[in-house]
């Protein structure tokens, strides 16, 4: 991702910005808490943010990786001892069906090939694979709104998908039996499960 500082990503002062980023927060939070795992991967957790705002129940081990070192050194100084994995979400290194959940939050739209990741996150899932994107073109507008990225009219220089909810599901279809998309503009959140193989 760009070097985008926590503070600009997630603690923007907008209200408005804030009611959706709560929302989204909880759309994800009702997800896990439907899949009622024990063990989650969050593949591209980023600097923790799930684990910050209290996302996810307590009581779950949870494995958190990230491509990015800088990213996990700054989860774990607010995080503290935490079970953090530097690795690519396109090649995972874990068992295959190690993990009851995998999470898979705003990493694929940054993806060449995110079919990869696709295939990957399901293979280390036992159960459900929860997934959010940009819900386009009302994301780029968003930030044309807020004055962000204002050259590439409103496109994150680093978003290189971009779906809407029925293009999401036919991607993820190729994949799981099982997608349910779920509204929290202006974010995509899916839940997803393969049948049992």
């Amino acid at each position: 991702m760009a070097d985008v500082t926590i503070q600009e990503k997630y603690h923007a002062g907008n209200p408005v910005v804030q009611y959706l980023l709560s929302r989204f927060f909880g759309r994800i939070r009702e997800a896990v808490e439907a899949a009622a795992p024990a063990t989650v991967l969050d593949a591209g957790c980023g600097e923790g943010e799930l684990i910050r705002r209290g996302v996810l129940p307590a009581g779950l081990r949870v494995t958190s990786l990230d491509l990015r070192p800088e990213a996990l050194a700054l989860f774990r100084g607010h995080a503290g001892p935490r079970a953090l994995v530097c690795g690519s979400v396109q090649a995972l290194p874990f068992a295959n069906r190690s993990m009851d959940a995998v999470l898979c939050l705003e990493v694929l739209e940054h993806l060449e090939c995110p079919e990869l990741a696709l295939a990957e996150l399901a293979r280390v899932a036992r159960g459900a694979v929860i997934l959010s994107v940009p819900h386009e073109p009302y994301f780029q507008a968003g930030n044309l709104m807020r004055g962000k990225y204002l050259s590439g009219w409103g496109n994150h220089p680093e978003h290189v998908q971009h779906w809407n909810p029925a293009s999401f599901e036919r991607f993820l279809r190729r994949v799981f039996d099982e997608v349910r998309v779920v509204e929290a503009f202006p974010w995509i959140v899916a839940s997803c499960r393969r049948k049992a193989r």
